[in-house]
């Protein structure tokens, strides 16, 4: 396991949300997209995607993993990617 991967793996996830229009979320790896209407975060829970309006990164600190988002929150939405599945398990189920 690499420096990057270990300490990935040890970072905590938390995110705080004040009256829907401030945020503060730590255990960042990176950023994925953003535009007015949503930022996409790939944290160490799995991704976050923020859907709102006037969504804007007042500070960003991808060593320290923390993220800083203002802006109207309408939703917030976690995926996980789908865990490998071998050839055996695809075939018969």
């Amino acid at each position: 396991m690499s420096y990057e991967q270990a300490a990935s793996a040890n970072a905590q996830h938390s995110l705080s949300l004040e009256g829907r229009s401030k945020m503060s979320i730590s255990g960042v790896e990176d950023v994925s997209g953003f535009d007015e209407n949503t930022v996409i975060l790939t944290t160490s829970q799995g991704e976050l995607c923020i859907r709102g309006d006037s969504l804007h990164i007042d500070r960003i600190d991808l060593d320290a993993g923390q993220v800083l988002i203002n802006g109207l929150v309408h939703e917030l939405k976690y995926d996980e990617a789908a865990p490998a599945r071998s050839i055996w398990s695809r075939l018969f189920g």
